[in-house]
Parts: C-alpha cells; structure tokens; sequence
C-alpha cells in the first residue's frame, strides 16, 4: 500500500509497502493514502512518468516534481477531517503510551526507621498530652526536688507509668574510647517485676539447683539455646556462665537487636549466678549510649515515694559520672530531663543535679 508522509520542508513522499518500484497498474485512488503528523500541509504536485523495461519488457513508474505539462499529475488533497482524525488518533497513542509510562513507574520505597516518623511540625498530641504540659514551662530548669514532684503531677494515664531520666553527653559513640555501657544498681529498685533466664552447663546439676534455689524463673543449658533459636523470648534478662559463652556465641544476631546478649560489662556473663540473679531482681538496671549520645534510664515508677524517685535518679546520676569514658572531652553533661513514660520531659539544673547533697534521712 502507498503511504504519503510530510518532511520538514513540506515535500510530499509516496511509498509504496510491497516494494521499492511502483507499477503504474498499481497506483489507483484505493491505495493512495495520505498521512500527517502535522494539523496541516501543503502538497506539491508530482508527475507520473512511466518506462518500459528493455530487457524484462516491465512497465514501471517514476514520480518526480512536475515539469511538463505532458505528463500525467498525480495531486492529492486531504480533507480537514481526515487531518483532525489523525491528530487525534496521534494523541490517543501518546495519552496511551503516557499512561503506561505512569504505570509502569515504579513505587517509591517505604520508609523505615526514623525516616518513617512524622516530622515535628506535622505531629499532634492528645488533649490530656496538652493540658499536662501547661504544668511546666519549657525552658526552664529545675532543681531535682520540684522536678520530681512535677513529675508525679503529670501522671494523668490509666496505668502506673514508669519514671525515666535521659541525659545527653558530649560523647561520640562510634569511637571505642568514648562508648558508654554499664550497670546501676537502684536501692529502691525498679517497681517492675524481671523474668531471669539463666544458661549454663547441663553436666554440673548444681548450678541448675543454685540458679534455681536464687530466684531464676528458667534455667537450661543446649535445650534452652534450642529453644531460643526457635523462637523463645520469654524472659526479661539473660545470665550466662563464662563456659556457656562459646554455644552463647551462635544467638548473637537474635538477642543482640533486643538487647538480651549476654555480656561481661552489663554483668550478665559472670561465674557468680546468684549473686547476678538476685542484683538484677532487686533493681539491677543496664545501661548504655545511643548512637547521638543519649543515655536512658529508668528510675523507678510514678507512685515511688517522691525520696525514693530522689534515691534512684542520684543512683543514675553517679553511675553515668564515674563510668565516664576514657575518650569524653569538654564538658561532659550537655543536658539532663526527666518524664514519665507518656508525658512531657521536665529540664533539670545540671549544676544543682552534680552538687546535690541528700538529706541525711533519705
């Protein structure tokens, strides 16, 4: 089939689908089609000029420009409809192709982590959230005393919220000497009831008898780290004989996210079970800097007497001071608050925190 096309400079082109040469038979007004990109185009009249084939005896046509009259003219003119259809037909495909293009656009990936959080200024709190934090003014500094009592004025939930402290340091933890983890033991406890586990060597059935005698809720050995792999999570804490270290080894990538890794610094790898047992029953709490500096502790609950709270958070507070590392320059506390597990953080006075002196009741 013949096919007409425009070019750039407003020629008309005929093609003839079959082959390269058009037989003069062939050209009939039914074959003859016109096409365009363009909503309109001029047509330069051809002429018709035909041969004959010494050898084969072949008719055969040429079309050139016209230049004599003698010639027979070929003239085509499309009809406005037949523009505005193509056209059209030209935008469906394009429409078509641009809906498959959006189609085909892969989804953005969700987010994850942190970068999955509302930003600040698109968070919104809860009334009882709003009117607790009218109770306080927000920059101001509080001396250990007034911020305790505040603290259990904002307890406003339904259940007994637990009493936390963070203190940012000026440490950077992605360097060893200035990494930060240890325990403290709170003389007032934490008000939370702890789920001990306790590994060691299945040969010595003494020390299943002493873990067990010492308050250990669970206690195994191989068994128990089978159980562990398959999935068992029920305990709070995780105390580990120096022995059981080497099969401890292979629960790495299961307890190290959840913080249950038995560890030497965080007391929970040591040769004396029940002294480890009954240290972490009593209030025994490990703790460590993140990944900004910032140390989280919690010190007790919100109906703790407010001395008791008082006891805790120095507790805290002198840990964090003598286990200060090696590598920590300037000015070691940048800042210190204190909350309750669902209500605002209460800023402290750093300089009246490091030189509070107790009462000698308390």
């Amino acid at each position: 089939m013949a096919t007409c096309t425009t070019t750039p400079s407003s020629s008309l082109m005929i093609t003839y689908a079959a082959a390269s040469t058009v037989h003069a038979q062939a050209l009939t007004p039914s074959v003859l089609s016109f096409k365009s990109n363009k909503p309109t185009f001029s047509i330069t009249p051809l002429a018709l000029k035909t041969s004959i084939d010494r050898k084969s005896g072949i008719k055969w046509a040429n079309l050139c420009p016209q230049r004599d009259s003698k010639h027979h003219v070929v003239a085509a003119v499309a009809a406005e409809a037949e523009v505005a259809e193509a056209t059209d037909e030209n935008d469906g495909v394009a429409a078509e192709g641009g809906t498959a293009t959006a189609i085909a656009t892969a989804p953005p990936k969700p987010k994850k982590g942190k970068a999955a959080l509302p930003l600040k200024r698109d968070r919104t709190r809860s009334k009882r959230f709003l009117e607790i934090q009218k109770l306080r003014e927000t920059k101001k500094e509080y001396d250990l005393k007034t911020a305790i009592s505040l603290l259990k004025e904002m307890s406003s939930t339904k259940f007994v919220e637990t009493a936390e402290a963070h203190f940012r340091l000026n440490i950077d933890p992605k360097y060893n000497d200035q990494q930060l983890r240890a325990t403290v033991n709170l003389p007032k406890g934490t008000g939370q009831k702890v789920k001990v586990a306790v590994l060691t060597q299945g040969s010595y059935g003494e020390k299943f008898d002493e873990a067990k005698n010492a308050g250990a809720d669970i206690v195994g050995g191989e068994d128990l780290i089978e159980q562990i792999k398959g999935g068992f999570m029920d305990f709070d804490k995780l105390i580990a004989s120096p022995d059981m270290m080497v099969k401890v080894a292979g629960l790495g990538k299961i307890l190290g996210p959840r913080g249950l890794m038995p560890n030497p610094k965080a007391g929970t790898v040591t040769p004396n079970i029940p002294q480890a047992i009954e240290e972490f029953k009593k209030g025994k709490v490990e703790y460590r800097a993140d990944k900004t500096g910032i140390v989280h502790i919690p010190f007790g609950k919100v109906d703790f007497l407010e001395d008791d709270l008082l006891v805790n958070l120095l507790a805290a507070v002198k840990s964090i001071e003598t286990n200060k590392p090696k590598g920590a320059k300037g000015v070691y506390w940048k800042s210190a608050h204190i909350c309750t597990s669902m209500g605002p953080s209460i800023k402290l006075n750093i300089r009246e925190m490091l030189d509070y002196k107790p009462p000698s009741n308390v």
